[in-house]
């Protein structure tokens, strides 16, 4: 319902602007009252061209202007950008700051502020809306519209901004669970890191350690290969000297023999 009653006071129809603005020339007076009538009839864009006709003939017009941005806004949208050259509303919103600033006719300085809070309503930048319809009312103090609309503001403001707190409270749970996993992820990443690490060090010490056996090995076959050599040649050796000592025992025997050969001969034959 307050969105609703909002965009229904966005309707703002031209209005005879009262002060003491010079004197209107006959050709500024029927392009205004021609614009005024194509306008009720919802005709904005031939109501613009009347407009433009009254400003050709009264450059210094304010209520050419006023009307001029009223026609315009009507054809714009303030959902388009603002940087947006061939939007309307672009076009009106310089015209209504114009107005509002410096207007001779300070009640229509109030409706500029009026209607360019309207545009920032209807964009949701309430902050501004709440500026420009406070401004209307400093012009023009009975102007209940304003003060509806102000009101209306003020309670999106304070909507929008409860609703920024909370997304702001979310985005930072979040970035905080964020952080958390993250950490968690780093844990795990330093845990894989650590058991990836001692699995090198595992495979280097196995590594390592068959290193140490296949030197162990080789040392071993070495050693029994040395062990075999030299067992062959002490065999031979220790061979060589029994064939020895049994060549010589046997040739010490047989010189016995033939000595005790030569004595009993030599017995038999002495003479008794």
């Amino acid at each position: 319902m307050i969105l609703v009653a909002a965009l229904a006071l966005l309707v703002t129809f031209p209005t005879t602007a009262q002060g003491k603005a010079p004197k209107m020339t006959k050709k500024e007076r029927v392009a205004l009252r021609n614009g005024n009538k194509l306008y009720e009839k919802k005709r904005y864009a031939e109501a613009e061209v009347e407009y433009r006709k009254a400003l050709q003939a009264n450059p210094a017009s304010e209520k050419a202007q006023f009307n001029l941005a009223t026609a315009l806004m009507r054809q714009g949208s303030v959902t388009a950008k603002e940087d947006d050259d061939k939007n309307p509303m672009k076009q009106a919103e310089g015209l209504l700051t114009n107005l509002a600033k410096g207007a001779q006719d300070k009640q229509l300085r109030g409706k500029a502020s009026y209607d360019l809070g309207n545009i920032a309503y209807g964009r949701q930048d309430y902050g501004k809306a709440i500026e420009f319809y406070k401004h209307a009312l400093r012009c023009n103090p009975d102007d209940n519209q304003a003060r509806q609309n102000l009101r209306l503001a003020q309670l999106k403001k304070q909507e929008q901004d409860k609703n920024k707190d909370k997304n702001q409270d979310n985005k930072d749970q979040n970035k905080d669970q964020n952080k958390d996993q993250n950490k968690d992820k780093d844990q795990n990443k330093d845990q894989n890191k650590d058991q990836n690490k001692d699995k090198d060090q595992n495979q280097d010490q196995n590594k390592d350690q068959q290193n140490q056996n296949q030197d162990q090995n080789k040392q071993d076959q070495q050693k029994q290969q040395q062990q075999g050599g030299m067992s062959q040649q002490n065999a031979e050796q220790v061979l060589k000297a029994m064939q020895d000592r049994e060549r010589a025992t046997q040739q010490r025997i047989n010189a016995q023999q033939a000595q005790q050969q030569r004595h009993e001969r030599q017995r038999t034959n002495k003479k008794w």
